[in-house]
């Protein structure tokens, strides 16, 4: 097995995708998964609902205006008797009837209620709102990130598993040729059965870790299709390139990351929030000032009586004033809100300390995970290099017949070997730089 014609495999396989499948580029797959992903919609509906809680309209800042409105309508008939009178000229005064007598009464007002001052709790309770929304944005960042890590670590995976995938269709074609090669010698007695049989196991084998191999392939891309929101068995390929971003640069990010990094700002976070929370238990302990206007219309409608004629009375009206409300005590439960919000105040700020603790054991294990990715991937690239000379070599002496057919084997294994465990090396070192990176707080800014 020759590098340059793996090489050449891996360029072809990129240049003209099998069954002309569509490559998905790095920056295509992070485009969609921003677009599409469910986990990153699901947290940005979220954040929108912070958006809208944390609004001029949810602060208690503005008044209440209501208007209110009715009518009443009666009808009824009277009989009004006169026992006993008589009129001017002696006669009985006869029974008068009133029928079909309408009463309507309309009303409506305009209501108006503005509390001035409630002793600092809607300040806080508003100041709150708005931290919480920042907090939901750093939430929907954190989602976000956490996205990108999983997409690229299918991404890479599908990466690793198409190289490996070439390698051991070329490890495939070195066995079968093996075989070819026995099955002649066999023939023309210049070999034995066994030599055929053992190359036939080798070439199971091999058939049976490429078939595994492009299992795994598959269903690591219907992973990738569910985190970009996409029909689970749509075919694509990958880009195989990879790029590291100079470590220059990272170490520039690692003297910010305490500063940039979302795990720490949400905790800073959490606890302007429980401050708050303070202030605003604590408001309990001030009065409460507000005030009130009302505007109203009146309108009756009166039906004729015996003695006066039918009325229709309008009026309106205007009223203003002011309340003031001071619960001195309250049996003490504006007390314990206080202390318990201290004491959820002070848990917060134990819980940032231990953020700040986890982040620097997170990050010098970043750091370490990353460094040693890059030397074992340095190392596989020279195995690799070392496995091709002894397989070439090898492999000349088999066909001269100076080594036995399990000793090429040998040097066989040891090439296919080195050169997956390069190819898994070479990604494992790009995902524990996203990683790193991520913890810097820069992975939305890097580009891939």
């Amino acid at each position: 097995m020759k590098i340059k014609q793996i090489i050449i495999v891996l360029l072809l396989g990129v240049l003209f995708p099998a069954h002309g499948q569509k490559t998905l580029t790095k920056e295509e797959a992070l485009d969609i998964a921003l677009e599409e992903n469910f986990g990153i919609k699901v947290s940005r509906n979220i954040t929108e609902i912070s958006k809208n809680n944390s609004s001029v309209l949810n602060s208690g800042y503005l008044p209440a205006l209501s208007i209110s409105g009715g009518s009443n309508y009666s009808e009824s008939d009277a009989e009004i008797a006169f026992p006993g009178q008589v009129d001017e000229n002696g006669t009985p005064i006869p029974n008068r009837i009133f029928e079909d007598q309408e009463s309507q009464r309309f009303n409506a007002g305009v209501n108006l209620n503005y509390t001035l001052f409630d002793g600092l709790g809607r300040k806080y309770s508003y100041k709150r709102l708005k931290e919480q929304y920042a907090l939901s944005e750093l939430q929907l960042r954190e989602t976000i990130e956490f996205t990108i890590l999983q997409l690229f670590e299918v991404y890479f995976r599908i990466a690793q598993l198409t190289e490996s995938n070439d390698i051991f269709k070329e490890n495939l074609f070195v066995s079968k040729e093996r075989q070819k090669r026995a099955e002649i010698a066999f023939i023309h007695g210049q070999g034995n059965k066994l030599a055929v049989l053992n190359a036939q196991v080798d070439v199971t084998n091999d058939s049976i870790n490429l078939i595994q191999i492009k299992q795994q392939l598959d269903n690591s891309k219907r992973d990738l299709n569910l985190l970009l929101n996409k029909p689970v068995n749509e075919t694509f390929v990958v880009d195989l390139n990879v790029d590291f971003v100079p470590y220059i640069q990272i170490e520039s990010w690692l003297t910010t990351a305490g500063e940039n990094n979302v795990a720490l700002l949400k905790q800073k976070s959490n606890t302007q929030i429980n401050s708050y929370d303070v202030k605003i238990s604590q408001s309990g302990y001030l009065p409460t000032l507000g005030l009130v206007g009302s505007y109203g219309w009146n309108l009756n409608k009166s039906p004729a009586s015996p003695f006066f004629p039918g009325t229709n009375n309008t009026s309106f009206s205007v009223g203003f004033g002011a309340s003031l409300s001071w619960n001195l005590f309250d049996g003490g439960r504006t007390l314990t809100r206080v202390k318990n919000a201290k004491i959820t105040f002070e848990n917060q700020d134990l819980l940032e300390q231990e953020a700040k603790q986890i982040f620097n054991r997170d990050i010098a294990n970043s750091v370490q995970n990353f460094k040693d990715a890059k030397e074992i991937f340095k190392i596989q690239k020279k195995q690799v290099e070392t496995a091709t000379y002894n397989f070439n070599r090898s492999q000349a002496q088999y066909k001269l017949g100076s080594i036995t057919a399990i000793e090429f084997r040998q040097a066989q294994i040891n090439l296919t070997n080195a050169q997956n465990q390069r190819t898994i090396a070479k990604y494992q070192a790009k995902l524990a730089e996203l990683q790193l990176i991520q913890i810097t707080g820069q992975l939305l800014n890097v580009e891939l």
